[in-house]
């Protein structure tokens, strides 16, 4: 479960950061020369749907990776400006954060 996690929230990161830029892009449509909220309307949502998931996510992997306070907030606070998101994720695979731990990694379960 903790790998099948870890994959969802490295996704779901990138994602994030993808829907950033779409929302940027369609902000940029509704305010400039066309004036068209359609792409607003659409992309609204999905970002939103993102960010809750990459926050329920980070929680998540914090807890299953047992994630200092300092980088579980770093992680939750990543989810607001643009982009931070790809960056955080980027961050926490290079220092290891993301990494399987050895001794926690299936270990057997004892019958008896």
């Amino acid at each position: 479960m903790r790998e099948k996690v870890t994959r969802w929230f490295r996704v779901v990161a990138v994602a994030e950061a993808f829907s950033w830029l779409a929302l940027l892009l369609a902000m940029a449509v509704k305010y400039g020369p066309p004036g068209n909220e359609i792409g607003v309307q659409i992309t609204g949502p999905v970002h939103g749907g993102l960010f809750v998931a990459y926050g329920g996510l980070a929680l998540l992997v914090a807890w299953l990776h047992r994630w200092s306070w300092p980088t579980t907030a770093l992680a939750l606070v990543c989810a607001v400006p643009p982009f931070a998101t790809l960056a955080f994720e980027r961050w926490a695979r290079r220092r290891g954060r993301l990494a399987a731990a050895p001794e926690l990694a299936r270990s057997p379960v004892p019958l008896g």
